[in-house]
């Protein structure tokens, strides 16, 4: 291995292992979004059915899928900071889990190519003539 090469292995082990610390260092994750909304009430003479409608509200609420069905709840605005917290810390953890198979795709190039240069060169050996062709071309039995 060359020494650029062994340097920039050197590079991508030390950006491995501050990604590996990094994600470590993440804490509760969630899957899902949280979204705040204003909705009508549905009962004749309500503010919310007004031109224009004062809509009711902020109601938050937190989705995810199970299964592949979404399930929503609803949630208090404390609650709804706390999800929006574990959602960031998801797409961080996504984003880290991303930059290492690139690291990886980028160490395991010049591992590969380091392992292809070292391996040794074999000849093929012509085939052996089988014990057919020697009865075809006359040979003792």
């Amino acid at each position: 291995m060359r020494v650029t090469e062994q340097r920039r292995l050197a590079a991508l082990e030390a950006e491995l292992a501050r990604l590996k610390a990094e994600i470590a260092s993440v804490g509760l994750v969630s899957p899902g979004s949280v979204v705040r909304r204003f909705m009508p009430c549905g009962k004749p003479g309500c503010r919310c059915q007004g031109d224009p409608p004062q809509l009711h509200g902020p109601y938050w609420q937190w989705s995810h899928k199970v299964d592949g069905k979404t399930i929503t709840r609803r949630l208090t605005p404390d609650q709804a900071g706390l999800y929006q917290q574990w959602i960031a810390n998801r797409r961080r953890i996504d984003q880290l889990l991303a930059r290492m198979e690139q690291v990886s795709s980028q160490a395991a190039e010049i591992l590969l190519r380091d392992a292809e240069a070292a391996r040794p060169r074999r000849f093929r050996r012509p085939p052996e003539p089988s014990s057919s062709a020697s009865i075809i071309s006359g040979g003792s039995n």
